[in-house]
């Protein structure tokens, strides 16, 4: 059974102003770290949050598992948990670390509940402005008790503003509108929920950067598929990830975008 959903916000909250926001702007450079590269960065919030989140989460669901970024980190072969029954939890207690190392606000922490293979419940809290967002599956995403929708699917190319990689490709330059980019994949996703954004690609499949989002923009009303059509499961972590406000532009974007 999934917990209450506002005991889960409320973990999430409580680890966040723990945690995280009091490192905010305060790291000193012995408290990053590279993992496998220059720009991969893990920091102790994000080490102390993810403790503090995987202990809380199998508070809330005895039996359950976690699978979280750094732990994943040290040992690749949880991962593998994402192929099995029962119940699991996916953490990215820092999204967007390398924005939070610099000082900028677009960091957030996201969680998702999976049972069986499939994501069933997802929650996605920036910090900064304190907005949390949730989903459960076939029960719309929420925020607080507003109902979201992501915008209107009936939009030509040209009026989407959203993020299409780190480059526009070739074949949608002059075809979309404003290009947008948060260096965080939580705050794409809960921009297309309510509204702010309309799309985004996303060619980088870790679990704990999208079955969250996946999940909660899916329940916003967006049509969301890689680009290949298959559905996203967690434990895919191959090919590409669009989401649109519609199957028409998802389409058209995706004619576009593959090779």
């Amino acid at each position: 059974m999934i917990p209450p959903f506002d005991h889960v916000a409320a973990l999430i909250r409580d680890v966040a102003h723990r945690e995280i926001l009091p490192r905010f702007k305060t790291l000193g450079a012995e408290a990053i770290h590279a993992k496998s590269h220059a720009n991969d960065l893990v920091t102790d919030a994000d080490l102390a949050a993810e403790k503090a989140l995987t202990a809380g989460l199998l508070a809330l669901l005895p039996g359950s598992r976690v699978v979280g970024e750094e732990s994943a980190y040290d040992d690749p072969a949880l991962l593998d948990r994402l192929r099995d029954a029962g119940w699991i939890w996916i953490v990215d207690p820092v999204d967007g670390t390398s924005n939070f190392v610099h000082g900028r606000p677009t960091f957030a922490v996201a969680v998702a509940l999976v049972r069986d293979g499939q994501t069933v419940a997802g929650w996605l809290y920036a910090p900064i402005g304190d907005e949390m967002i949730h989903a459960e599956l076939g029960k719309g995403s929420w925020s607080a008790d507003r109902r979201l929708t992501v915008g209107a699917p009936d939009r030509p190319l040209s009026a989407l503003t959203g993020n299409a990689g780190y480059r526009v490709p070739a074949a949608l330059q002059g075809r979309i509108g404003q290009q947008m980019r948060h260096g965080s994949a939580a705050h794409d996703y809960m921009a297309i929920a309510t509204g702010r954004m309309d799309f985004a690609v996303f060619r980088r499949l870790m679990p704990w950067d999208h079955a969250a989002g996946v999940l909660i923009c899916q329940e916003a009303g967006a049509y969301v598929a890689l680009l290949d059509g298959r559905p996203y499961a967690p434990s895919i972590r191959e090919g590409a990830i669009l989401t649109a406000p519609g199957i028409i532009p998802w389409q058209q974007m995706a004619a576009a975008l593959k090779p």
